[in-house]
């Protein structure tokens, strides 16, 4: 038997279409019963979201509730730093609590069976066996889950995807994530590679992508793409960039997408600009997956999410004018995520938990 027809030991996952009535774990309930508090705090699991930028881990009970968290800075060209992290945060929860299961959402190409991470176009990572890494070191087991796959889940089962059969999640952060839940499961493709919407080409020839290719959609819809152009606005010495200039001290060099972000919140003219031009690169790219995936409902995560609708607003739009067939099918609605970033963090504690309860 190959690593192909391997579900995650008794996670929800696997490529829809295939048999695997006779290995299926018992479905997931999309709506989590109130349990009792008692009983929520014995099922406490800890989830770490290993992004770009930052690590964060949170303990979250069975209800998708964070009640500690802690937040890291992600020593990203260094693959033992950041195990090295993964273990200490590991470490610090759980001699203050009592954690059933762990769950590590990376950053990355997971092959099919959730142990190796294939390439991560920010980190280091390159064919890391990262669960044994981590199980070793840990003396328990792991479960390791893409980090975009672990944030769809946890909306899925506790956010703006509640009650969806077919549901995509973009996470727009560094790069773009993107997962797919479908009746219960995650689909992760015939190689566990599955989901990787933000290197779809859609300029070709256009920006160089850090995945090696040009014309990738991060490369137009993120935060290192929003960042980019504002420097780019910024070193033109355009009047328009000036509030970008006074928040990064003169630096055009300091400018990112999060500062952009804020500055848009804030009212800069510039900034709301350069978020439109950003949302209308959204929505082209989730027009794209619609002809190809067909879902209920995008759900909008990631740290650029919290611009709103002054991201959505342009995404509905150009995604509209955009739809294969439009005027002559139902269109399925933008949303924003509702767990923001913690939307990570309680997938992969979720998916962890589910995978503890199904080996009892």
């Amino acid at each position: 038997m190959d690593d192909r027809s391997v579900p995650l030991p008794g996670v929800p996952y696997g490529r829809a279409g295939r048999d695997r009535s006779a290995r299926r774990p018992p479905q997931v309930d999309r709506s989590p019963r109130r349990i009792p508090s008692r009983l929520a705090r014995r099922s406490l699991s800890l989830g770490v979201d290993i992004g770009g930028t930052k690590v964060a881990a949170g303990v979250v009970n069975a209800e998708g509730v964070v009640i500690d968290r802690a937040q890291r800075a992600t020593p990203a060209t260094d693959a033992a730093a950041v195990e090295e992290t993964i273990v200490a945060l590991v470490h610090e929860f759980s001699a203050a609590h009592r954690i059933l299961s762990v769950g590590i959402g990376a950053a990355g190409w997971m092959d099919l069976s959730g142990s190796t991470v294939l390439f991560s176009p920010h980190l280091a990572w390159r064919n890391e066996p990262l669960r044994a890494t981590l199980e070793a070191r840990l003396g328990r087991r792991i479960l390791v889950v893409n980090d975009a796959d672990a944030a769809g889940w946890g909306e899925y089962r506790f956010g703006a995807g509640r009650h969806v059969s077919r549901l995509a999640c973009i996470t727009l952060g560094t790069g773009i994530g993107g997962s797919l839940v479908r009746d219960g499961q995650l689909e992760r493709g015939e190689f566990g590679l599955a989901g990787e919407f933000g290197h779809q080409v859609i300029m070709p020839e256009g920006h160089r992508c850090e995945c090696g290719n040009r014309g990738c959609w991060e490369q137009y819809a993120s935060g290192n793409a929003l960042g980019r152009e504002a420097r780019g606005l910024a070193r033109a010495a355009s009047p328009l960039a000036h509030r970008l200039l006074a928040a990064a001290g003169g630096d055009p060099e300091v400018i990112t997408g999060a500062l952009v972000t804020a500055l848009a919140v804030d009212g800069d003219p510039a900034s709301r600009e350069l978020l439109e031009d950003m949302g209308r690169w959204l929505g082209i790219g989730l027009a794209n997956l619609s002809a190809a995936l067909d879902p209920g409902r995008f759900v909008i995560g990631g740290g650029l999410s919290a611009a709103g609708d002054l991201l959505l607003e342009p995404a509905r739009h150009a995604f509209a004018r955009h739809l294969t067939g439009r005027g002559f099918r139902p269109v399925a609605p933008i949303v924003a995520a509702t767990l923001g970033a913690d939307a990570g963090l309680v997938g992969a504690a979720d998916l962890a938990r589910v995978s503890a309860r199904s080996r009892r």
